[in-house]
């Protein structure tokens, strides 16, 4: 790669963190002069936290906002044709500026919607089958880092497997396997209380 591509791709991927950081949850909460989500429950940005804080409506809002991160960090890569690698580092790096925004002093949420955004962008039947995992698994147990979890796993592993069975370019790979792992990675305090039974159920404030 020349030395003008690797700066474009640095300032693209750059560029997605910096998408990926900006705190919808908060924008919205000062907006409708609503509680900061960070001031209540688990202190994140996210969905869940959101609706805690402001309600299922403003949730919703929220969360599209903040999966249209993932989205348009992808395409923004795909505009300028930057090439498969630097979109997979795109998606990466929306969510990562998601969970670690420097508008927050490097706090936020825990990178599912943009994860899901960017997915919707690179593999329709991979972010398919996560969102009817994630439902599913909310709708059985209730808990919305358990669905994530879940539904992040099997829709990374259905995109792997799409890459493989159809000759998708193998750099995908890097998306199906690190995302869902940096979903994990940002859940390890969820994954805890899972395990010690204190986790939140969704809807309780």
């Amino acid at each position: 790669m020349e030395p003008l591509d690797l700066l474009r791709a640095a300032a693209l991927v750059g560029a997605a963190y910096l998408i990926g950081g900006i705190p919808w949850g908060v924008i919205v909460a000062r907006l409708v002069g609503g509680p900061d989500p960070r001031t209540i429950g688990s202190g994140r940005t996210g969905g869940a936290n959101v609706a805690r804080a402001l309600g299922p409506r403003l949730a919703l809002v929220s969360g599209l906002l903040d999966m249209l991160k993932g989205t348009v960090a992808i395409l923004l890569v795909r505009a300028v044709g930057g090439g498969v690698e630097v979109e997979v580092l795109a998606g990466l790096a929306a969510i990562v500026g998601h969970s670690r925004s420097p508008f927050l002093g490097l706090s936020g949420g825990r990178g599912v919607a943009p994860g899901f955004g960017a997915a919707l962008a690179l593999s329709l039947p991979a972010a398919a089958v996560t969102m009817a995992v994630f439902v599913g698994v909310l709708a059985a147990w209730r808990y919305s880092s358990l669905a994530s979890l879940v539904g992040s796993a099997v829709g990374g592993g259905v995109f792997a497997v799409q890459i493989l069975a159809t000759g998708l370019p193998p750099a995908l790979l890097g998306y199906a396997i690190g995302a869902p792992a940096l979903v994990w990675f940002f859940h390890r305090d969820n994954i805890g209380r899972l395990l010690r039974g204190e986790e939140r159920k969704f809807g309780e404030r």
